[in-house]
């Protein structure tokens, strides 16, 4: 009777209850905590470096001012496209054409000295030698006649010496007019002198041509007006920036500066998805055509640039673009969640997985990786059951229960 009186007594099967339950938690807790696992698993894989960069200009223009001056027109804004030989900028000219006419003078003055001494110098120079030559010999006729006379007594030696002193007088003067001839003729000292001033005045009027050309700035090859700094009524230094153009017909380019720490899995010719920030939606296709030969010291970094077998029409220089390098690829290879693996920024990374019940701690060696993927490359079975991270501090030969997640 006292039997069957306690078990309908309620506190006693509260008491059942409450043993059976510390029962079974001491069971689970002997089992360990529940964890949440992975089977690795082989899938194509890709590895992808994506950057933002720049439409880079391969030729871009500072077009300046070569002589100081007043900005009277600018023919340009920016955004137009102009063809080799098109006026960008036009500069007060009164000064240089007043230079110019000025030489050009000296040019006509110069060459009238020339023509005057071919035609009259030359003249005069013929004459006077002649004149001279029949001085010369008058002058010696006399001096012979005097001579006999003297020789006779018939005249006093005075007359010879006087006579002498005309000879020589006259053969002085003959030998300055053959002189004044030679200095006349074609490759004479005076005609050089005055060739020297002709070719001085025309190389002046060449050098004020220049000065006047300066003054038209014009482009020297078919380009796109980037940017204009100049405004009619601006006077301006030699060498001031006016204009900057991208120049020439070679097509646009992405550059983007890349960590040096990726430089080993970039190559020439990697294809790459490319879009801008304007234009998200359209996407383009590029490759990798350049990779700068040294790293910037400041920033750790290295240039990349890319080329467009097609670029898009709404491309501008500068504009901000978003690349996606397919860096790596491999087909079937053994992978795990990326999160999976502890320590991967390490030299060393490693897993965790459940063997017999228990937390075994694995050292991997990892190869490409993809989004939110990493490849196993060693030391992993397929059928493993690898740990997910779940914030809970685990420990090897800890016993756990392993609960599987499909991927």
């Amino acid at each position: 009777m006292a039997k069957a009186h306690l078990l309908r007594r309620p506190t006693f099967w509260i008491g059942i209850a409450v043993l059976l339950s510390g029962l079974a938690f001491a069971a689970m807790r002997a089992r360990g905590p529940r964890v949440h696992t992975v089977s690795p698993r082989r899938q194509d894989l890709d590895q992808h470096l994506v950057a933002s960069g720049r439409v880079w200009v391969p030729s871009r223009v500072q077009v300046s001012a070569q002589a100081p001056g007043l900005v009277l027109a600018v023919m340009v804004r920016e955004g137009q496209r102009v063809r080799a030989g098109d006026l960008l900028v036009r500069m007060d000219d009164a000064d240089a054409r007043a230079a110019l006419a000025q030489a050009k003078a000296a040019v006509e003055q110069a060459s009238a000295h020339v023509d005057q001494l071919r035609h009259v110098g030359a003249i005069v120079a013929t004459e006077g030698l002649r004149q001279a030559q029949t001085n010369v010999e008058r002058a010696q006729t006399d001096f012979n006649r005097i001579k006999k006379l003297a020789a006779s007594g018939v005249v006093p030696p005075i007359d010879l010496d006087n006579a002498r002193s005309a000879l020589e007088l006259v053969r002085a003067q003959k030998t300055a007019a053959e002189a004044q001839q030679l200095s006349s003729a074609p490759r004479g000292a005076d005609a050089r002198v005055v060739l020297t001033a002709l070719l001085q005045a025309q190389a002046q009027v060449d050098a004020m041509e220049v000065r006047l050309a300066q003054t038209r700035v014009i482009a020297l090859q078919d380009s796109v007006v980037l940017t204009r700094t100049v405004e009619p009524g601006d006077v301006v230094p030699a060498s001031r920036t006016l204009l900057t153009l991208a120049a020439g017909t070679d097509a646009p380019q992405l550059v983007f500066q890349s960590d040096e720490k990726n430089l080993a899995s970039i190559r020439i010719g990697q294809k790459a998805r490319a879009s801008t920030d304007a234009y998200p939606q359209q996407i383009f296709d590029a490759s990798v055509s350049y990779i700068a030969p040294s790293i910037d010291p400041d920033r750790g970094s290295v240039e990349v640039r890319l080329r467009m077998a097609e670029p898009p029409k709404f491309l501008k220089p500068d504009m901000t673009v978003s690349v996606d390098i397919t860096v790596a690829a491999k087909k079937h290879v053994l992978t795990v969640p990326s999160d999976a693996v502890r320590g991967m920024a390490t030299p060393s990374p490693w897993i965790f997985v459940v063997e017999g019940g228990r937390v075994v701690r694995k050292d991997v060696e990892l190869g490409i990786r993809g989004e939110g993927t990493v490849e196993i490359v060693s030391s992993l079975s397929e059928g493993a059951n690898v740990i997910l991270p779940e914030g809970s501090l685990l420990t090897p030969k800890q016993r756990v229960r392993a609960s599987r997640v499909e991927r």
